[in-house]
């Protein structure tokens, strides 16, 4: 740094303002496309939530009215089941997959507190202090006797440095990091749902699991009674040994399937001691079957075009494209000069140390600078086209993120209705099946049927009564889905201000 002419200290004191007046004057101007949303047309209404050929709605939907929607964040408290609202509230404060997403936000936001740092100048000290000693001579030979200079040279400057944003460069940077907070947090709440979802099935699994466990433990009673029964015919000498070694078979298959199950229900139970952060050793729920009267809520699907407003997972696709399109912009900016401020103030002195703060030792400087690129081997040309591809990725990922959500909603419309009309029918054949096995059990100890008439019905109820107990549990995920399907009430309004 130079030793500058001696200038009046109020002429000083003028001059640095300049340096803030010109970064906000040179800060005016932004290049790059102006955002529009993906569009992807929407249905008006469902095709699987029309009337059936009946002319009647079908179960499991009902038209949305206004005040029509699914509780906000405890969209599970419609099944009135309290072990479920015990659980449920669990995942979001001990899973460690959403931790993970938790983190991925705080980074985010970290990233965009850097961004704009950018807007605002360095400001730093370099203080130096050298000494030295040379030869005066132009020869070093030259005087041998020649002792040489001695000098010393202190500096405290305080240096300023800038970057004008003058084309929008640094704001679209924060913009693009704002966009990715909202993106991560809608990435977190469909993590949330996601999990939430996971949980509810699962626990409706166990559920019908001890159902099932119940209906297979009764029946292992009964088939021990058949043995029993036909034993007893075979002692008198009524019936022969094959019926007693039918009836010990039937009921063997009963004990292996009854037995099946506890290893079903034991696998659910430790997915969901999982799901809430804790060892599986460390979670007991209580056999619990699931009524036979149960029934599934009936879930308002609203409109699709509520959709785009509804899914984290839509929201974080579309903020991702918003993203892809600020990129396109930062990479247009590189084509335009850029403009440098600096400035320095400080003491210099080739002094004694202790002079250096002397007044007349103050220094400074002060100037822009300009920056432009002629030639790059179009490094800038690819990294534009780069962020144009990738705003044209991220924004087909917004429209098959949408047709997607169509789909899954269409799909746990047509499960629920089709399985309510099923379940109706399987009620009808279970009784039929019962009451089938009830006669050919009467008719066989009356002796006007064979045993194997019996063991035939006994089948056929059994599964029949299986049947029932599946088609309830698949509809039970099926409304879970659907509510996964149309964001769980949740909506964009949730997302994290800008």
């Amino acid at each position: 740094m130079t030793e500058q002419p001696q200038t009046p200290r109020a002429s000083r004191h003028l001059r640095l303002p300049w340096f803030f007046a010109a970064s906000a004057l040179l800060a005016g101007c932004r290049v790059g496309p102006a955002y529009k949303v993906p569009v992807t047309p929407a249905p008006p209404a469902y095709k699987e939530a029309q009337p059936n050929g009946n002319g009647q709605s079908n179960s499991g939907w009902k038209p949305g009215q206004p005040a029509d929607s699914l509780p906000r964040g405890a969209w599970w408290t419609i099944f009135n089941d309290t072990q479920l609202n015990e659980l449920e509230p669990q995942v979001e404060t001990a899973n460690q997959t959403l931790r993970q997403a938790d983190a991925n936000i705080r980074a985010a936001e970290a990233e965009v507190r850097i961004r704009k740092a950018d807007r605002f100048p360095t400001l730093g000290i370099d203080p130096t202090s050298t000494a030295g000693r040379y030869n005066g001579s132009p020869y070093f030979n030259a005087a041998p006797n020649f002792v040489g200079n001695t000098g010393t040279s202190t500096q405290y400057p305080v240096e300023i440095n800038y970057e004008a944003d003058l084309w929008g460069t640094v704001r679209k940077n924060i913009a693009a990091g704002k966009e990715e907070i909202q993106a991560s947090a809608a990435d977190r709440e469909n993590i949330l749902l996601s999990l939430q979802a996971t949980l509810a099935m699962d626990y409706f699994e166990l559920r019908t699991a001890d159902r099932l466990q119940r209906l297979l433990n009764d029946t292992v009673k009964q088939y021990q009674d058949a043995v029993r029964i036909t034993t007893n015919r075979f002692n008198g000498g009524i019936a022969p040994k094959s019926d007693v070694t039918q009836a010990e078979t039937q009921l063997d298959a009963a004990r292996v399937r009854a037995t099946d199950v506890a290893v079903q229900r034991a696998n659910y139970e430790h997915a969901i001691a999982v799901l809430i952060g804790k060892p599986p050793a460390m979670l007991d729920i209580p056999f619990s079957p699931l009524p036979e009267t149960t029934v599934p809520p009936i879930i308002p699907a609203g409109l699709p075009s509520e959709l785009l407003e509804r899914r984290p997972d839509i929201a974080a696709a579309e903020r991702r494209a918003n993203e892809g399109n600020e990129a396109i912009g930062i990479a247009q900016a590189a084509y335009y000069p850029t403009v440098l401020l600096s400035g320095a103030l400080g003491y210099q002195s080739t002094a004694s140390l202790a002079t250096v703060f002397n007044p007349s030792n103050v220094v400074y400087s002060l100037g822009p600078g300009l920056a432009f690129t002629i030639f790059d081997g179009g490094r800038r040309k690819g990294i534009k086209e780069e962020a144009i591809a990738l705003f044209d990725r991220n924004s087909a990922a917004y429209k098959q993120s949408v047709l997607v959500g169509f789909q899954q909603v269409e799909d746990n419309l047509a499960s629920l209705h089709t399985l309510t009309d099923e379940a109706d029918e399987q009620h009808s054949a279970t009784a039929a099946a019962l009451e089938s096995e009830r006669i050919f059990n009467n008719r066989y100890v009356g002796g006007v049927d064979n045993y194997l008439q019996v063991i035939t019905a006994q089948t056929t109820a059994l599964n029949n009564e299986v049947n029932d107990i599946d088609i309830l549990r698949r509809r039970m995920d099926s409304t879970v889905n659907l509510i996964l399907a149309l964001g769980g009430g949740w909506d964009r309004t949730q997302l994290p201000k800008q």
